[in-house]
C-alpha cells in the first residue's frame, strides 16, 4: 500500500503571539497558492506585519481559532470578529496540502456558530470577485453575494487643512469613546467599535479622527485608521481607514478631510479607504476628490444574517 500522510487535525484553539510566525507562513502560502490557481502564477503574497497579526488575534479574542496537525503545527486558521451585532470572518486560510478534505467547511461552520451564540445579527466575509471557486464554496455554506467593497487610494496634496481632533489626544478618552459608540448605535443599532478603537491605540498602530460641530455635544463622524505597514518589512507609507461612521454625507466629507490632514501631519502621503458600493454618493464623492479604484472585494453575508439597511454612512472593513 502507498504511504499516506496523517490527516488528523485538532482544534479549534486560540493562538498566542508565539504562533504569529507560523500563522504568517500559512497565510502567505495559502494566498499565494490561491493567486496561482487563479492564473496569477507570478504573484507572491508577503507575510503580514507581526503587529497586524497581534491586532487580528486580540480583536477576535476567543474568536481567534487555529487548527493543528498531530505534530502541533498550524494547518488552518479563522479569525472571527464581532462588534456587537456585526460579525465577520477573516482572514481565513487552510494550508495548501490540507485543502480539499472538508476542513475549510468545518472552520466556517464553527465560526458561524460562535457568532450566533454571541448574538450577531450580521454574519459576513469578503472574498475576491474573480475567484469563482471561493464564491461557490461560501455559497454552499449559505453565504449570499452582496455588494462590492471597493478600495480607493489617493496620493495627498502638500497642503491640507489643520490637524483634526484625535482620540489619542483626548483629555477624557472614555467620554470620546462613548460619543463614538452612541453615534454608531444610532446609525446601526447594536453595533459597537469601541474595542477596535481602543486596541489600535494600545498597540500604537493607528488613531481615530473625531468630527464635531463647534459647540455641539457628541461627534457627527469618526474614522479609525491604521498607519502601521500591512506587510512585514515595508515602510510606513499609507494610512488605511478601517471603520468610518458619519451621520450624513456632509459629515462623511469632513471625516475624510480629517483623515487626510492627520495623515499629512504624520508625514504620510497616501490614504486608502475601503468603500462599500451601496454608499453610492460617498463613492462618487471620493472619485471627485481624486481617489482612484485600486482593488475590489465581494461582500457576502449568511442567509438570514444580512447587513442592516444603511443609515448615514457606515464603512466597516471586513479585513485586517
Amino acid at each position: 500500500m502507498a504511504w499516506l500522510p496523517e490527516r488528523e487535525t485538532f482544534g479549534p484553539e486560540r493562538p498566542t503571539v508565539r504562533d504569529i510566525d507560523t500563522l504568517n507562513r500559512v497565510f502567505a502560502e495559502a494566498f499565494t497558492d490561491r493567486y496561482r490557481r487563479d492564473g496569477l502564477a507570478g504573484v507572491r503574497v508577503p507575510q503580514l506585519n507581526p503587529v497586524i497579526w497581534r491586532y487580528a488575534i486580540e480583536d477576535a479574542g476567543d474568536g481567534a481559532m487555529v487548527w493543528r496537525d498531530a505534530d502541533g503545527q498550524i494547518v488552518a486558521f479563522n479569525m472571527v470578529h464581532h462588534s456587537g451585532r456585526e460579525g465577520w470572518m477573516g482572514p481565513i486560510a487552510v494550508r495548501p496540502d490540507r485543502q480539499g478534505a472538508g476542513l475549510g467547511k468545518s472552520m466556517i461552520r464553527v465560526g458561524i456558530e460562535w457568532l450566533r451564540e454571541r448574538g450577531a445579527r450580521t454574519i459576513g466575509l469578503e472574498t475576491m470577485p474573480r475567484t469563482v471557486e471561493n464564491i461557490g464554496f461560501y455559497g454552499q455554506l449559505g453565504f449570499l453575494p452582496e455588494h462590492l467593497t471597493i478600495t480607493l487610494t489617493r496620493d495627498l496634496p502638500r497642503r491640507l487643512g489643520p490637524p483634526p481632533e484625535l482620540l489619542a489626544r483626548a483629555a477624557d478618552r472614555t467620554a470620546r469613546l462613548a460619543e463614538c459608540r452612541d453615534l454608531t448605535n444610532r446609525l446601526a443599532p447594536g453595533t459597537d467599535f469601541t474595542r477596535e478603537l481602543t486596541l489600535s491605540l494600545d498597540l500604537a498602530i493607528g488613531d481615530t479622527v473625531l468630527i464635531r460641530d463647534p459647540g455641539a455635544e457628541g461627534v457627527r463622524g469618526f474614522a479609525l485608521w491604521h498607519s502601521a505597514p500591512l506587510a512585514g518589512g515595508r515602510p510606513q507609507d499609507e494610512v488605511r481607514v478601517l471603520k468610518l461612521v458619519a451621520e450624513d454625507l456632509r459629515a462623511f466629507e469632513a471625516v475624510v478631510h480629517g483623515v487626510q490632514a492627520a495623515a499629512a501631519t504624520a508625514g504620510i502621503r497616501r490614504i486608502a479607504i475601503r468603500c462599500q458600493s451601496r454608499f453610492q454618493e460617498a463613492y462618487s464623492w471620493l472619485l471627485e476628490q481624486g481617489f482612484r479604484v485600486h482593488w475590489t472585494d465581494l461582500r457576502m453575508t449568511l442567509r438570514g444574517f444580512p447587513e442592516p439597511p444603511p443609515s448615514g454612512v457606515l464603512l466597516s472593513n471586513w479585513e485586517i
